[in-house]
């Protein structure tokens, strides 16, 4: 198998959230063909399966990408593309790395990979649709990590959604703006979270919030203000209770919220992660392990598979969605050398 061929093809499919059909006939066109029992699920996730002895290890990744066209090509031994990063470059880690420890001979875990849907977008309907149907010894969670770290765990999330609608009236009078209270619960907002990181200095811990959308306008006879804040969640947050909390701060406006999950994190002395910090010295490289800020599928089956979990994939995340997303290929076929050698240690 041409790897970088395999990688290439996958990225230049276009497959954002809600669209990722063709990507996921292209993977279990590509499974099918190095001899994985492949398929496509209910959800529209790309499954494929193969070995059949010893512990289940799902390998969990997400084929949907952001919106933005990245022109693909090869570039000084780079390949730029939407999703390059974030996240097709881990999940075709993951096909190549179970190919070639599966017909290198001696594995001893039953291997199911699972490229999921619609992760970018706030329902993450692919590994909500998974996290009932296997019951996995170990997890791999497909993001972008760099070849020779380990992500142990992830903030949580909560978007709220705010609308005011009131009479319109004069800009000189005293009826503050639509657009003004809106403002002012963003204020609010963020005075809130200051007094929660108070003495908090490490990000993972802190509550953080970001205004991801602002609107207004009016007829002439009602004035109306729109926005989203995203909130990033650490641990022994519940995201119900803090959309309650901060629904007061709103004043009449309507607040609702949607994409709640809490934070979540592995310990690093799980069996899986012992088996990671070996291949990566195996591979000449110092392994280290990172908790991120952002939110990921261990968020959504991690606390109910309870089963040593990490994520890990090649690329700097730095690069997710950005107009110069790229992967470097040297580490890609490092990071697939890393998880071809994880693999072959899991019984």
């Amino acid at each position: 198998m041409d790897e970088i061929a395999f990688l290439e093809a996958f990225v230049r499919i276009p497959s954002l959230s809600h669209q990722e059909a063709a990507a996921a006939a292209f993977l279990v066109e590509q499974m099918q063909a190095l001899g994985f029992a492949a398929h496509v699920d209910g959800a529209g996730n790309a499954v494929g399966a193969i070995g059949d002895t010893g512990p289940q290890v799902v390998l969990l990744g997400h084929i949907d990408t952001v919106a933005g066209a990245v022109p693909v090509q090869i570039t000084e031994g780079k390949l730029y593309g939407r999703g390059a990063v974030d996240a097709k470059g881990p999940f075709a880690t993951f096909v190549c790395a179970a190919a070639r420890a599966y017909y290198a001979g001696g594995i001893r875990c039953q291997i199911v990979l699972i490229g999921a849907v619609e992760e970018e977008a706030a329902s993450s309907k692919g590994a909500h649709y998974v996290v009932d149907k296997y019951a996995p010894g170990f997890c791999i969670i497909g993001e972008p990590s760099s070849w020779d770290r380990v992500t142990l765990g992830y903030k949580g999330r909560l978007l709220l959604h705010y609308r005011h609608e009131q009479p319109s009236a004069h800009s000189a009078g005293e009826l503050r703006a639509a657009p003004e209270r809106l403002v002012d619960f963003w204020t609010a907002v963020q005075r809130y979270c200051e007094r929660y990181n108070a003495g908090r200095e490490r990000l993972f811990v802190q509550l953080l919030p970001s205004l991801r959308r602002i609107s207004s306008g009016g007829d002439g006879l009602h004035d109306w203000a729109e926005g989203t804040i995203g909130l990033r969640l650490p641990e022994g947050i519940d995201p119900a209770a803090l959309a309650d909390e901060l629904r007061s701060l709103a004043a009449a406006a309507e607040i609702s919220s949607e994409g709640g999950c809490p934070a979540f994190r592995s310990p690093r002395t799980t069996p899986l992660a012992s088996a990671f910090v070996r291949s990566i010295r195996a591979n000449g490289g110092q392994p280290g392990f990172l908790h991120k800020t952002g939110t990921a599928d261990m968020n959504v089956v991690g606390p109910v598979w309870r089963c040593p979990i990490v994520a890990y994939g090649p690329g700097d995340s730095r690069l997710d969605h950005t107009p110069n997303e790229h992967i470097d290929l040297d580490e890609y076929q490092r990071a697939i050398a890393v998880l071809t050698g994880v693999l072959k240690q899991l019984r």
